[in-house]
This record gives C-alpha cells, sequence and structure tokens, in this order.
C-alpha cells in the first residue's frame, strides 16, 4: 500500500506540474483514467494504439492526457462538447472500450475524491466503439481572405475563393476573424 501511494503522489505531482494547479478535477481525472487502463490492460499511449474521448473541456482532461498520452497532436484525443464527467478509453484496432462515468453525488474535495472507493465515484461500463481513422496528415493551401495556410481539409469553398473556417464564418460565434493580408500565393509574380 505505501508503495503505490507514492506512486499516486508521483503521478500527481506530474499532472500538477503539467495542469497548473491542485483541484478535484485532475483528481477526476487521475481516478477516470487509471481504472480504463487497469480495466484495458493498457499502459500510456507512445502512438495512437490508446483513444480517449472526453466529453468535457474540464482540469480532468489535462489528468487524462498525462496518465494515458493521448494527446490532440497524436490524434489520440477526441473532445466531445457535452459539458459531462463521462471519459471513454478504447484500444485499437478492436474499439474495445471503458467508459467511466461520473455519478450524481455530493462535491467532494480532492483527498475525499482519493480516498473514496471508486465504485462509489465512477459507473463503469465495458463497451465498444468504433473509433476514427488514425490521425493523417493533409497538405496546406493560403486562404484567399487572410493568406494563412491551412490544412486543405478544413477550407470552405466561397464562389471561386477558398476560405479557412473563420474567413468563410459569419461573426455568428462572436470570435475574431483573421485580418484581411495583402498576400500573394507562393510561387505567384
Amino acid at each position: 500500500m505505501p508503495s503505490d501511494r507514492k506512486r499516486i503522489s508521483r503521478d500527481l505531482d506530474e499532472i500538477v506540474k503539467f495542469h497548473g494547479h491542485f483541484c478535484g478535477g485532475i483528481v477526476t481525472g487521475y481516478l477516470a483514467a487509471r481504472i480504463g487502463l487497469e480495466r484495458l490492460g493498457a499502459r500510456r499511449a507512445e502512438d495512437e494504439e490508446l483513444v480517449a474521448i472526453v466529453e468535457n473541456d474540464s482540469c480532468a482532461v489535462d489528468a487524462i492526457q498525462v496518465v494515458t498520452g493521448c494527446t490532440f497532436g497524436k490524434g489520440n484525443l477526441i473532445f466531445l462538447d457535452y459539458g459531462k464527467h463521462v471519459y471513454t478509453f478504447a484500444m485499437r484496432p478492436s474499439g474495445r472500450a471503458v467508459r467511466v462515468s461520473r455519478k450524481p453525488g455530493p462535491r467532494l474535495s480532492p483527498e475525499q475524491l482519493l480516498e473514496a472507493p471508486p465504485e462509489e465515484v465512477f459507473w463503469v461500463d465495458e463497451i465498444t466503439v468504433e473509433l476514427p481513422p488514425r490521425a493523417r496528415i493533409h497538405g496546406s493551401v493560403i486562404c484567399d481572405r487572410c493568406g494563412e495556410p491551412v490544412m486543405e481539409t478544413r477550407t470552405r469553398r466561397r464562389g471561386i475563393r477558398t476560405l479557412c473556417i473563420p474567413c468563410a464564418a459569419r461573426r455568428e460565434n462572436g470570435l475574431p476573424r483573421p485580418p484581411v493580408r495583402n498576400h500573394r500565393r507562393v510561387g505567384s509574380a
């Protein structure tokens, strides 16, 4: 038991370094990730063999990245903006997965979360999921409005113009669009 406490402490120290502070969110993510890895018999991902599907953008996701090795950059961290403390961990290519969801109940301190039996905090279901293909590298094109390079699969056609998503979008969401730049396409005279 003492060595397990040391491992937990070491793991949480690493998560706090990444996240910036200690809180119930990182403990939730840490516990969910440990449950998922243990149930799958998996280790931290070196590449895309393990996939994490997270249904919120809370502090817990930082812990999941550190524990599982699943990241946006590797293409094995999938974000679904559902606002739920639900975390699914899946293995490629089988799609064998574990879905860990937070049970309703009183808000617990980080210390209480660490001490609580996992079955009191989470529902855990073994499921199978259909995973998207592994991440691919796509070529870039230049947006005809802002002049910034954009992945070709993320462009929008507006008449004869090829635009990045922010330039193609109306200002419905209130987010700023890139500035219009005087630019010439690479290789043009």
